[in-house]
């Protein structure tokens, strides 16, 4: 910074050595930061050797999450190996690698974004033809996989506005079973990234986000997006909805098997 280079190194969980000092000069326009780190046994008991691929995979995370950032990895140690990650289309090229080996019911992988407040929100999703869902949340690149608020007001979007086209299109009649949070998840790849200038995270494991503004505003971030994509995309709404209604006669057809199987085994 201003034409010089800067050095300062730490120690024991974090403690300055020594004072912020200046070891070269360089070109003015120049700038950015180097961190150099290497664990501490005294604080990584368990072991100081890196593993590739667990570094590899959170490398590769963070460059869908954050998108247009190159990531450069790099082993020098016995078998040598380089990677590099930058996805210009952020979250929507990892819910694109998600389903790489699934068939999608619908070409286009669905994106929204927004903000308020200084908080943005990003989701992308696709439907694919299985029948469990995958669904990642993150906060700051954080993984909240425990959930939390900004995934409580997508899944809620998400089920809400299902209905309403189903019913406004004449897919659902009026004397139809409303379309549950399960029957609107099934064969769902979404993900879901929140920035946030001051999260709140609940649980020992700090898993799930709890600022409850943040609920609101994913439900309306998505519910706009959403709504836009199905009025948008007729052929892909009705794909959608069709899945959703399968799963709902597919879980009326269980629940009533459930209630036969009972019924006989009183019977007995």
């Amino acid at each position: 910074r201003d034409g010089n280079v800067y050095f300062q190194r730490f120690e024991n969980g974090g403690h300055p050595v020594g004072e912020l000092k200046i070891i070269e000069q360089c070109d003015p326009e120049r700038t950015g930061t180097t961190v150099t780190f290497k664990a501490d046994p005294t604080i990584f008991k368990e072991t100081t050797v890196y593993d590739y691929e667990t570094l590899s995979t959170r490398l590769e995370e963070l460059a869908f999450l954050n998108k247009g950032l190159r990531i450069i990895l790099q082993d020098l140690r016995e078998d040598e190996k380089r990677e590099e990650f930058l996805y210009n289309g952020g979250i929507i090229e990892f819910v694109k690698k998600l389903n790489k080996n699934k068939k999608s019911i619908h070409e286009d992988v669905v994106y929204v974004e927004g903000q308020e407040d200084g908080i943005s929100l990003e989701v992308a999703f696709q439907y694919n033809e299985d029948y469990t869902s995958q669904i990642y949340s993150f906060t700051n690149n954080i993984s909240t996989y425990e959930g939390g608020t900004h995934e409580d007001g997508v899944k809620r979007a998400l089920t809400r506005i299902i209905n309403n086209y189903a019913k406004n299109a004449k897919i659902l009649k009026e004397k139809d079973e409303a379309l549950t949070g399960d029957d609107v998840k099934e064969g769902l790849t979404m993900i879901i990234s929140c920035k946030h200038p001051n999260p709140q995270f609940e649980g020992q494991t700090k898993g799930r986000l709890g600022n409850s503004e943040v609920r609101k505003l994913a439900d309306s971030v998505f519910s706009q997006g959403f709504e836009r994509f199905l009025m948008e995309n007729p052929e892909s709404a009705k794909a959608i909805v069709g899945k959703a209604i399968l799963a709902c006669r597919a879980r009326n057809a269980a629940k009533k098997a459930r209630e036969i199987t009972r019924k006989s085994d009183l019977a007995t």
